[in-house]
């Protein structure tokens, strides 16, 4: 089943749904939303994101994206088509990014059915009364995988935004539309506070569907820093894709509303030569596009932006790295380039994480660390988030950069020069938490724990930010871990030990 037939013939009250049991087997279902309300536990119907059955069937438009928790059955359902499907009404997992170095544009993506559909943002700010709108046409693509057509992928671009200002948009023509708004970022500036959330390795199960509800009700976010692997495609047979129709909608009613900023995980390469399928980020790069001309890369898969006080450097751990590659050559031009006076917070993004006391993909990001991490000393890389470990974890400030096969210097060793690192893989993914650590706890490792949660990172101004880690067993108010950070360029102190207890 393709993205047209989840949507097409389906009657109000009517969807498919992506079925996996606790093994990882797939199936596709189609049933009213009657009845897959009545299979619910009566405490968590209309719980998922987006409205919930009974909004549906009281006449929304939304492309509801449910997660349904059947306890009993021992299966999470990721219901992927609802409600009526008219060209505007299928405009399905809308989601935004930043669009340019500054952000002062934004890009927007939606897909539709394979039929022709308007490929139309209109736009305009919210504070005047819409007779200012302004359009903008998108690119459109689509792609086949395996036995897999998408729909028409839409990426629109809205340029010349002002800072700090909300805006509406829309998707589709007359009253065939779907609204959403947006606010673009204060002016790029040293003591500009900003918070970002921080989330990893979500996909979509039970455990994911707490994760995102978790960050949503945290009102404190104002874009997200997702650190790789999105849907998990890549776990069902021949790399099902409509899972990354699913995944879309799962988390449409924040994406379409806030930036995320992505980073490509190994659950995004899709290479599956025993198929037919041997190009790699095939799905991730027709689906998800990003700014990265504007940094002067040549893939879409390591970039950098401005947003507020922070420079943010996008790495790709499954891309080539060594000596004089692409990616190697950028980030060698691109971190002399950021001026600490402007943007005083630089942080890295990359899935493999280089300092992680987990036997769960333990020093797998050795690689990487040897060849970058002098650079990251050098220029005081303030802060790196990876994921793909599914635990959380947070080490001091630590740097291995005398280490060489022959000398046995392998120990991390104190640094107030270096980044903090912070594994954040615990978004809630299929394949389960990674409890397993090394022991005793090195001493590099400030905190540790395998529970699944989303972490915030408030940007005070030059000098400290406030960062916390949220579990999902908790309230969105309680921080099972947090502490201060100070900037390595403007106040290279030492900071202060983690407490659950501190405030900001």
């Amino acid at each position: 089943m393709d993205f047209d037939e989840a949507c097409k013939g389906n009657g109000i009250g009517t969807g498919c749904a992506a079925v996996a049991d606790q093994g990882g087997r797939g199936a596709v279902l189609c049933a009213s939303l009657e009845y897959l309300a009545t299979l619910m536990p009566k405490d968590d119907r209309g719980k998922g994101p987006g409205p919930g059955p009974g909004e549906c069937l009281a006449g929304g438009n939304y492309n509801v994206g449910v997660i349904l928790f059947l306890e009993s059955l021992q299966v999470s359902v990721m219901f992927f088509g609802a409600c009526a499907c008219s060209a505007a009404k299928c405009s399905a997992w809308v989601h935004i990014t930043q669009g340019d170095h500054e952000g002062k544009s934004m890009i927007i993506s939606w897909i539709t059915p394979k039929h022709p559909t308007p490929n139309v943002v209109t736009y305009w700010e919210a504070k005047g009364d819409g007779s200012d709108k302004h359009q903008v046409d998108a690119k459109t693509t689509s792609y086949r995988y395996y036995n897999y057509t998408s729909g028409h992928i839409h990426h629109a671009t809205v340029k010349k935004l002002k800072h700090d200002t909300e805006y509406i948009y829309e998707l589709g023509t007359d009253n065939e539309t779907r609204r959403f708004s947006f606010t673009t970022p204060p002016e790029v500036g040293p003591d500009v506070p900003y918070t970002f959330g921080v989330i990893g390795d979500l996909g979509q199960t039970y455990d994911s569907n707490q994760t995102f509800e978790h960050y949503v009700s945290n009102a404190k976010g104002q874009a997200v820093l997702f650190v790789g692997d999105l849907s998990y495609a890549d776990n069902h047979p021949f790399h099902d894709n409509n899972r990354w129709d699913s995944w879309g909608r799962f988390v449409e009613k924040c994406t379409a509303n806030q930036p995320w900023i992505w980073t490509a995980g190994n659950h995004e390469l899709d290479f599956a030569p025993e198929i037919g399928e041997d190009t790699p980020f095939k799905p991730f790069l027709h689906r998800y596009h990003v700014p990265y001309k504007a940094s002067n890369s040549t893939s879409p898969l390591w970039y950098s932006i401005k947003r507020a006080s922070a420079y943010i450097i996008v790495l790709s751990s499954y891309s080539a790295y060594g000596k004089y590659t692409p990616q190697y050559n950028w980030l060698e031009e691109e971190l002399p380039k950021v001026n600490r006076s402007e943007t005083p917070w630089l942080i890295v993004m990359v899935h493999s994480p280089w300092y992680n006391s987990n036997y769960y993909h333990f020093m797998e990001g050795e690689t990487m660390r040897v060849m970058f991490e002098s650079w990251f000393v050098k220029y005081k890389v303030d802060l790196v988030f990876s994921g793909h470990v599914h635990a959380y974890e947070r080490s001091r400030r630590v740097s291995n950069v005398k280490y060489n096969i022959t000398n046995g210097l392998s120990t991390p060793v104190s640094d107030a020069s270096a980044p903090a690192y912070i594994v954040i893989g615990d978004g809630g993914n299929i394949e389960g938490l990674a409890n397993n650590f090394t022991e005793p706890q090195p001493s590099y490792s400030a905190f540790r724990e395998a529970s699944f949660g989303h972490a915030i990172l408030e940007l005070k101004n030059r000098t400290h930010a406030y960062y916390t880690w949220h579990r999902n067993q908790d309230s969105e108010a309680i921080a099972a871990d947090s502490t201060w950070f100070y900037n390595r360029q403007w106040y290279p102190h030492d900071e202060e030990p983690s407490s659950s207890t501190a405030s900001a």
